[in-house]
């Protein structure tokens, strides 16, 4: 029965209009699945996030200059200014850089029995910007181990200055957890002796991070007392490349540390560029759809006699409309199989590129979720519309 219902009514199909849109589509699709696909492979090149450190952050600084330093301004952040930082439409949270207020002497074990001697320093951010494993991170004063992540340049400098010069090994960083690690603490007449262990390693921290529960603690048992002002602040951003953000430091007179805000920038470049492309696909595809649907449309005004006829006859709406939604269907599907593909093949001409910075690419799960999304909105889209302009025929038959 079907077949006797599509041999009457393909009669007036055009080949050339349905082409016509397939290959429509076909370019709007394979654009949208490729820069999608492109901005998965290619973000972690500008995203080098410890791990762990999870979210987008910056850590800034009052800029120092000479006549500040000569005045002995020490560079801190106000409450006032932190408010204000807080008060950015672009600012998600401002963390404070507490430091140890104590003297502070570390003895590393390296080698057979050699050890490194000397002063050193901590500090603590709040514990809600750093992510790792629980079981590593906190102090427990009934199992005193301090846990610290420090700055791998420190390691760096290890291995290609004080090693090289003093015919001691060179350590990687897996071996570097494993050394023993010993922190004496003094200060207001006391001494205490601390085993501490390293749990991570970081490209943008150039500093000695430790729990803030365990700062606390030390600073109140050996510091001064004294109320500290914060030097450096680690501020999370909803988009760290964003220029209102490059012009609020500025404005102010901050640093951002390192390069993240130039790794920021070309991120949130390549989000912008992502989107402009995909918003072109998308277009596209909109365009394909709608052309789609003038098909359609033509094609059944073309047949309005035969399917009135069909309708008279007893044929459901249902079982008329049949033939139009399985073309649709049968059309989206050979598009996105066809968009698929040539996504693919487009990534292979640009994954040698992406290799040589020593990434190995994302998934195409998401990009093939976002086209399997997309051709399910533009066919369910053309059956609405196809179900509807049936039925209103029908419904005038009545």
């Amino acid at each position: 029965m079907n077949n006797i219902i599509w041999k009457l009514l393909r009669q007036h199909i055009s080949k050339g209009q349905l082409i016509g849109f397939a290959i429509a589509n076909l370019i709007g699709l394979t654009i949208v699945l490729l820069a999608v696909q492109f901005y998965r492979d290619v973000r972690p090149v500008f995203n080098d996030e410890e791990s762990f450190i999870s979210k987008d952050y910056l850590i800034i600084t009052r800029a120092v200059t000479g006549a500040g330093a000569m005045m002995g301004s020490n560079g801190e952040f106000s409450d006032d200014d932190i408010s204000d930082l807080e008060s950015q439409p672009w600012c998600r949270q401002v963390g404070r850089f507490l430091n140890s207020d104590f003297a502070i002497d570390a003895r590393l074990g390296v080698g057979s029995g050699q050890a490194m001697h000397t002063q050193f320093f901590f500090e603590a951010i709040p514990d809600e910007f750093i992510d790792i494993d629980p079981n590593a991170w906190g102090f427990n004063l009934n199992n005193p181990v301090v846990p610290v992540v420090i700055s791998r340049d420190y390691l760096s400098l290890y291995n290609f200055g004080f090693a090289a010069t003093k015919g001691m090994p060179k350590i990687s960083e897996g071996q570097a957890e494993m050394l023993p690690l010993e922190f004496t603490l003094s200060g207001n007449g006391q001494r205490l002796d601390l085993p501490g262990r390293i749990v991570g390693f970081s490209n943008r921290l150039n500093t000695v991070i430790v729990p803030q529960e365990f700062m606390e603690w030390a600073n109140q048992r050996f510091g001064s007392g004294d109320t500290q002002h914060p030097q450096r602040l680690i501020v999370e951003v909803s988009s760290p490349g964003d220029v209102k953000i490059e012009n609020y430091m500025d404005d102010h007179h901050y640093e951002v540390a390192g390069d993240k805000m130039s790794s920021s920038k070309a991120n949130y470049f390549l989000t912008v560029i992502s989107s402009i492309v995909i918003a072109v696909g998308i277009i596209i595809s909109l365009l394909a759809f709608f052309v789609l649907m003038l098909s359609i449309y033509l094609l059944l005004q073309k047949n309005t006699r035969k399917l009135q006829d069909l309708l008279l006859l007893g044929f459901s709406p249902n079982q008329v409309s049949k033939p139009y939604i399985l073309l649709v269907v049968g059309l989206n599907a050979i598009v996105l199989v066809l968009a698929i593909v040539l996504m693919l093949l487009g990534r292979l001409a640009y994954m040698d590129m992406i290799h040589a910075f020593g990434v190995s690419g994302s998934s195409i799960f998401v990009a093939v979720l976002v086209g399997l999304l997309i051709m399910g909105a533009i066919t369910a889209g053309n059956i609405i519309a196809i179900r509807r302009k049936v039925a209103s025929l029908w419904l005038h038959e009545k």
